[in-house]
């Protein structure tokens, strides 16, 4: 790693306050860009909008797709900006070159009797971890969170009698969350019942590790990883298969909340959205929830 790239880095992490996740998925998008220089004998204060052009030619014609693309573009473009300012290039190459487009891609939501089965179902299980299990969906449901902030809560941020718990989003912005009377149930009952017995499993933590709300059956914080195991192995342990995800749990809260009447303004908040037009798209999901709705039950809706 040269000199630029770890103070860019270092920039992120302690001033912008970036996710570790974020750092290293920028770290990864600037290293592939300077093998692409190295491959190409060009310095990097050489770089211009034909050295930018071919790189990613280059990367599509490999298969990388234009998510992807857009994601790695932004990543250099904020890493040129930073080397600009800080007077280490004379031009920002990137200062003109746009995005490519990209078809818009809307998320794959539940349907509420789909989110009720699940929980219906978890409920049923005996077992030593179907408390936690729980617990998770709940979380997941309820407060719409992201998989990470999840991960991340610490157990004096969970307020059961006010119904709050208190999470760290993007950039470690903090936002309290409500959750419901059945969430406030299922919380109690895993932190009375099982946490305990997790965390005993691992005497040897950190002070910070034993603090978290949610440990995996060894007695460790939990992941981001492990969590996408859990949702996994509850679909396999209820029988209730329809690709569990973390996201498409907080893709349901929103959309429910949305159809329900919730004003977008306020979804926004409850997701942690820096801007409105994130929250929109679950605009989109609804519509098209109506349209299937009306076509499937319209008795007037297909022709004969």
């Amino acid at each position: 790693m040269n000199k630029p790239e770890k103070e860019f880095l270092d920039y992120l992490k302690y001033v912008r306050n970036c996710s570790d996740l974020t750092v290293e998925s920028y770290r990864r998008d600037i290293e592939k860009f300077f093998a692409f220089l190295l491959k190409e004998d060009v310095n990097m204060d050489d770089v211009d909008q034909i050295v930018i052009r071919n790189f990613f030619t280059e990367e599509m014609t490999n298969g990388v797709s234009k998510r992807s693309c857009k994601r790695r573009l932004t990543a250099l473009k904020q890493f040129y900006k930073f080397l600009h300012k800080q007077g280490m290039i004379k031009d920002d190459p990137f200062l003109f070159i746009d995005s490519p487009k990209i078809d818009k891609k809307f998320p794959r939501v539940l349907y509420k009797e789909q989110v009720e089965e699940i929980l219906k179902e978890n409920r049923k299980r005996t077992d030593e971890l179907a408390l936690r299990d729980q617990a998770i969906l709940s979380l997941l449901y309820f407060c719409g969170l992201r998989a990470s902030e999840l991960c991340g809560i610490a157990i004096q941020n969970v307020y059961l009698k006010q119904r709050l718990v208190k999470v760290y989003g993007k950039g470690r912005k903090e936002r309290i969350v409500p959750f419901s009377e059945e969430c406030r149930k299922d919380l109690e009952a895993y932190m009375k019942v099982c946490r305990p017995k997790l965390l005993g499993r691992s005497p040897i933590l950190k002070l910070e590790d034993g603090q978290r709300l949610i440990f995996n059956n060894k007695g460790q914080p939990l992941t981001v990883r492990g969590l996408e195991y859990i949702l996994d192995s509850i679909e396999q342990k209820t029988g209730t298969f329809v690709n569990l995800h973390p996201h498409i749990l907080r893709h349901s809260f929103a959309t429910h909340l949305l159809e329900n009447g919730a004003d977008l303004r306020v979804i926004q908040e409850l997701l942690g959205h820096e801007s409105i037009n994130a929250t929109q798209i679950y605009t989109h999901v609804t519509e098209e929830a109506m349209q299937e709705a009306y076509s499937s039950y319209h008795p007037r809706a297909h022709k004969k």
